[in-house]
């Protein structure tokens, strides 16, 4: 024999059983064999209802409170849903009803679609309708570019922005324009790293003799080896700092000479010049420019630039523009590699550095004042030695 069914009581009833008891001034074991219910099941109802006057409110409050804490908890739940969503697409609400439906699809599997289309301002009917059609060649022709940007940028370790990409595009065949890569990296959240600040290592408070400002800030060059720049930067690392010294060819903006090591000393900046010099042997008249740091103006750097037959240059006291080549170069060495890493030892910061310069920047990193080519390229394709 199956087992009786539990009945179910109203919160009416259950309260008009408790006002019986309390008005009638019968024992509770009479008014519940009156009612046909369970002696200690009225108990009970009294009890909840002594509790809920004293919280100053009613059993049918309660339950109106709870109803509403639920509604409050489901819309909540909607609105943070609906911000991770715009999180991820609300670049498109000032984009066109396709590029929204497209940024729904993408993530419907994430969240309900009708979320998604109160969030963008569409209708669920137009999404439907869109998403039954056949895709457009334009739609098939962005999927297929999205495949080749992400590639791009991957390859550029995240570097390039959409004139990079378009001009690599471009390359490879591609009929685009810019502000259509763009509006894909932005619909897709393709993005190239930000310039961070960082700190300058010029030290200018020596009594050295400087060289006059001969650059005079003229950095577009019309023939290899005659003008170079350099400057010192630094490296965070667990064993302490690590120091960079490079020498730049301002017609390629080709790293030519570099040195690293723990201290900063002028001899760091001899060596990058001295592998400057064994690597292009350049005639004598080339124009030497650096800050008016102490490494630069000693005695033993002044003395290689003579016996090498180069013009000493010098920027302003102060004025990191008049060097605006190397430090551009700083930056980009530390937004697109520095600020990603964290060294353990020197050793580790110098052979991420060396690939760096060698390997990717001097012959892969395309440059925008070298119309979007790298040193390497620019500098074959006019046949430096």
């Amino acid at each position: 024999m199956s087992a009786q069914k539990r009945r179910q009581y109203t919160e009416e009833f259950k309260t008009e059983a408790v006002r019986l008891v309390q008005e009638s001034g019968k024992p509770v074991a009479e008014i519940a064999r009156e009612l046909g219910i369970a002696e200690n099941l009225l108990y009970r109802w009294r009890t909840e209802e002594h509790n809920a006057r004293r919280l100053g409110t009613t059993r049918t409050n309660l339950k109106a409170e709870h109803e509403e804490l639920t509604c409050l908890r489901r819309e909540l739940d909607t609105v943070r849903k609906e911000r991770d969503f715009l999180k991820r697409a609300g670049g498109v609400l000032r984009e066109g009803a396709v590029m929204r439906y497209r940024a729904i699809r993408e993530n419907v599997r994430r969240f309900p679609v009708r979320l998604m289309c109160r969030a963008l301002k569409v209708s669920a009917a137009g999404y439907y309708a869109w998403h039954t059609r056949p895709e457009s060649q334009r739609a098939v022709h962005n999927r297929a570019l999205l495949v080749s940007i992400r590639a791009i940028h991957a390859g550029s370790r995240c570097t390039y922005g959409s004139p990079s990409i378009c001009d690599a595009l471009q390359k490879r065949g591609h009929r685009i324009g810019e502000n259509r890569v763009a509006r894909l990296m932005r619909l897709h959240g393709i993005r190239a790293k930000t310039v961070k600040k960082w700190k300058a290592t010029t030290d200018s408070g020596h009594k050295l003799p400087v060289a006059a400002n001969t650059l005079d800030r003229r950095f577009a060059v019309d023939e290899p080896n005659r003008v170079w720049a350099g400057d010192i930067t630094y490296v965070w690392t667990r064993e302490g700092w690590l120091y960079l010294a490079v020498v730049l060819d301002l017609y390629s903006r080709a790293v030519i000479g570099w040195a690293m090591g723990p201290r900063l000393t002028a001899d760091l900046a001899t060596q990058a010049l001295t592998m400057a010099l064994w690597r292009r042997k350049p005639a004598k008249g080339l124009l030497h420019h650096s800050d008016r740091g102490v490494q630069y103006a000693s005695g033993d750097y002044q003395g290689l630039l003579g016996r090498a037959g180069m013009t000493c240059s010098m920027s302003r006291k102060a004025n990191c523009w008049d060097n605006a080549c190397v430090e551009s170069f700083f930056g980009t060495l530390k937004k697109e590699l520095i600020h990603d890493r964290r060294y353990l030892t020197r050793e580790e910061a110098k052979q991420d550095i060396f690939e760096y310069i060698e390997v990717f920047y001097n012959r892969q990193r395309r440059h925008s004042t070298l119309g979007y080519r790298s040193p390497a390229e620019f500098e074959a394709m006019n046949q430096v030695a």
